[in-house]
This record gives C-alpha cells, sequence and structure tokens, in this order.
C-alpha cells in the first residue's frame, strides 16, 4: 500500500464541526496520522470555519487539501439541474466528482462521511485488498425500504427487493476503475431520462454504476443507526446516519459523550451556539 493515505470528505458551512471531528477521530486513532491526505471537498466554507480546520495538521500533522466546488463552473452546472431534498445541499451529489479531485497518484482512496466517528487505524480498512472491484463498501441494513419505497411496491426505481445494495458513507475506492465509470456522464443520463426523479441522491446512482462490482466490507466498518445497545459490537466506524446526531441536544446515540471530546469540548460548544444563532435567524426571517 502507498505511504499515503488519501481521504475525501464533501462538506459544506454547515457541517464544518462535524468534519473536524471526523479527521480528528481518524487521526486519533492511527498512529500514522502524518501520512494522512485528507482532500477536503467543500461548498462555501467561511474562511474562519476553513482556519479551525488547520487544528488537524497542528496537531497531528496530517496534510489537507483544499477544492473548493463554488469555483468549479461544470459542477455548478450539473447541481442547477439536480433534485435537492429538503434538508440537504447540492453537496450530497458530490460523490460522483471524486475523480476530479482526488488525484492521479492516489491509486486507492477513501471516501468518508462527516457524521462518522473512526475507532480503529484506518490503515486496516484502507489496506484491503479490493480484489479487482471498483470500491468496497458495507451493505445498508435498510435497504429494501430504500429499494422499494413504502409498502415495498414499485416505485420506479431499477432495483429488486432482493438486490445487493450498499450505503456510500464508507467507501474503499480504485480511483481508475471509478474515474472510468464516468459517473458524471451517467448522472447526465439519469437526468435526460427522467429516473434521477426517482432516484436516492447520489447513492442510488453509485449502487447502479457498480452494481455487480463492489466488495462487501464487515458491517463494523459502517455501522449505521449507532443506537446506544450497539456499543457491545466495538465497531470500527460509527456513521450517525439518522437526524439523531452526536452534536445535537439529549442526542441518545453510541459513543455520544466521546464523539464530544473527539470535536472537543470548546468546538462543540461554539458549534451549538451557532446553529441555535442560525435557527433563531430562521425564526425572526418567518
Amino acid at each position: 500500500m502507498s505511504e499515503t493515505l488519501h481521504i475525501a470528505l464533501t462538506f459544506d458551512d454547515n457541517f464544518w464541526a462535524p468534519a473536524y471531528a471526523t479527521m480528528r477521530s481518524i487521526c486519533l486513532a492511527s498512529p500514522r496520522a502524518k501520512d494522512v491526505v485528507f482532500h477536503l471537498i467543500h461548498w462555501h466554507v467561511t474562511q474562519e470555519h476553513r482556519d479551525v480546520l488547520s487544528g488537524i495538521t497542528e496537531e497531528f500533522g496530517a496534510s489537507l487539501v483544499d477544492h473548493r466546488l463554488e469555483d468549479d463552473a461544470e459542477l455548478a452546472a450539473h447541481l442547477s439541474r439536480l433534485p435537492i431534498a429538503k434538508g440537504f445541499s447540492p453537496i450530497v451529489y458530490t460523490r460522483l466528482f471524486l475523480g476530479h479531485y482526488v488525484p492521479e497518484t492516489a491509486e486507492k482512496f477513501l471516501f468518508i462521511d462527516c457524521d462518522t466517528y473512526v475507532r480503529t487505524p484506518i490503515e486496516r480498512l484502507m489496506g484491503i485488498e479490493l480484489a479487482g472491484k471498483a470500491l468496497a463498501a458495507a451493505p445498508e441494513p435498510g435497504r429494501p425500504l430504500l429499494l422499494r419505497g413504502p409498502d415495498m411496491q414499485p416505485n420506479g426505481k431499477p432495483f429488486a427487493s432482493h438486490d445487493g445494495y450498499f450505503n456510500a458513507g464508507v467507501l474503499v475506492i480504485d480511483r481508475k476503475k471509478f474515474v472510468a465509470a464516468d459517473l458524471p456522464g451517467q448522472l447526465m443520463s439519469h437526468i435526460e431520462t427522467g429516473l434521477i426523479a426517482v432516484l436516492y441522491q447520489d447513492q442510488d446512482i453509485l449502487n447502479l454504476a457498480f452494481r455487480d462490482d463492489w466488495l462487501e466490507l464487515e458491517p463494523r466498518w459502517n455501522l449505521t443507526k449507532p443506537h446506544p445497545a450497539l456499543r457491545s459490537l466495538d465497531p470500527h466506524i460509527v456513521h450517525y446516519t439518522t437526524g439523531m446526531k452526536p452534536w445535537k441536544s439529549l442526542a441518545y446515540v453510541a459513543f455520544g459523550s466521546s464523539y464530544r471530546h473527539v470535536m472537543t469540548r470548546a468546538i462543540f460548544q461554539r458549534y451549538r451556539r451557532e446553529r441555535w444563532q442560525r435557527r433563531l435567524k430562521r425564526l425572526i426571517g418567518r
């Protein structure tokens, strides 16, 4: 495996602190933090918040590489045509464009969501052999409902309820195969045919593109909906996939107290104040 550990994250300014916590959890868990290069693929992140993220380099020696999506005219043209669900920003589709930002020198790289807490040296995951597959991922436990929808009736999606289906929040990716799949081109095709209207953002698109070309990871590498009772599984990566996020007040999730210390208490409190201030501005605006 390459000495450099390339890791990509996508986030907007609403997720700057969770992105910091995910990166810090990776560095805390790994004896090779200095070998990590974080590719920060971000959307309208303020300079003030970006300065905080630099603390990862200062504390651990990891490298940060910025990719400002608002400066990418090609991506902006794509995003302007996409259906964006309430509560999500255009950032949810940027996994399809990772090949544009992660360099060719990264033959294999990791993509990870910013609502994750890494508890095991990440090089163990990145060292997994892909056995000729384009990527490795953990299966999505809620796949039957995601594939079929309400009452598990036909919903226009090109999936069967028994199909394999992965959660796209943690992906070990063969860059060459990923780029060869031409995901931006597939995205445009789904827009032109109208199929995009029934797809669950980029996760469905990725599952269509790599339907028979992914290696199944052990679920502890991406433990979703982490109820506190699941602590006993000792997961490698905790993925807070529901609205019950560990940075929210009274969140009842596994490792919630540890997560706050990973984010650091100072940043946790600052982030909570900012979220309340944004909520208050929205209320005043109404």
